[in-house]
């Protein structure tokens, strides 16, 4: 797999592998700074090779095991929880932690990764699995920070920074799908970032989107009616490509969402982390990433 950085200025490419160097121990760490010094802009993002597990873990041998990682010479200014959606996508999830784990690394957060898998072949609840993310998320760390992440979207600059702000952040603004711009104003899918307080203020997700479409939108309305504003990074920033593929089988457009939506001003308080109901069937540690599977149950009709 190709993994380089775009050339600049005449500048060689470098490589978007981790080279770990081992200092003394500090007996006084400094916070990170707010500008890590290790990022290294533009990078070129491709998905040619595919790199096994066992490959993966070796390439990343400063990821703890179940996917967490602590910068060991500073502070970190945040405890970052990386919530993935998930359902028959191993090839996707591979091309993922090849280029994310690196690039986390270089951007000093203490994090860690949870592929949350819908269980079983039922319609797939996109939105249920993030709050349910949420929740078994925090059981594990007290987290700040909650970034939700499609599993085929990729950042293509290391600046663009998996943390939060004072308002919640769209990460994936600039996508390679929409020629690196917004298809509309209100769109906020792909990659998003919560705190904990911004999250509980809007009741999360919306449970009630079985199969394809509007949640995003859903979302970026819970955030406006509760009085918050989006931020985003700058375009050259922000963009990000996507791994494509077909529609999954049990994800198909779903007409009764857009009913949903138009719904969701009087619902939205009731509906979400608040009303949140599962079954967890198995928490996996892995050394990249933590798997945690769940019955979510099936649509009302």
């Amino acid at each position: 797999m190709s993994n380089e950085i775009c050339k600049l200025d005449g500048a060689p490419a470098l490589s978007n592998a981790t080279s770990v160097t081992n200092s003394p121990e500090a007996k006084h760490l400094e916070k990170c700074p707010d500008d890590p010094p290790e990022l290294v802009g533009p990078l070129r993002i491709v998905f040619d090779q595919e790199q096994s597990m066992e490959q993966l873990a070796e390439l990343n041998p400063y990821v703890e095991f179940g996917g967490h990682y602590k910068p060991p010479d500073c502070i970190p200014l945040q405890r970052i929880a990386i919530i993935i959606p998930f359902r028959n996508r191993d090839h996707h999830l591979r091309h993922w932690l090849y280029y994310l784990h690196p690039i986390l690394r270089r951007q000093q957060g203490e994090y860690g990764i949870y592929v949350i898998e819908q269980a079983g072949e039922n319609t797939f609840n996109r939105a249920k699995l993030l709050n349910i993310g949420f929740v078994e998320a925090s059981k594990e760390k007290d987290y700040d920070c909650f970034i939700f992440s499609d599993v085929d979207i990729v950042p293509e600059n290391d600046r663009n920074l998996y943390r939060c702000s004072q308002n919640p952040r769209h990460l994936a603004c600039a996508m390679d799908k929409f020629g690196y711009k917004l298809p509309y104003t209100g769109y906020f899918g792909g990659v998003v970032a919560f705190t904990k307080e911004q999250y509980l203020k809007i009741n999360g997700f919306s449970n009630n989107y079985w199969g394809w479409g509007t949640e995003d939108d859903d979302t970026y309305k819970r955030v406006t009616l509760s009085g918050m504003s989006v931020d985003r990074p700058d375009r050259n920033v922000g963009r990000t490509k996507m791994i494509r593929h077909q529609r999954d089988k049990g994800n198909e457009v779903n007409e009764k969402n857009y009913v949903i939506y138009n719904r969701m001003k009087y619902t939205r308080n009731q509906d979400g982390y608040i009303s949140l109901k599962y079954s967890l069937i198995k928490i996996e540690k892995n050394q990249l990433f933590t798997k945690i599977t769940v019955d979510i149950g099936k649509p009302p009709w």
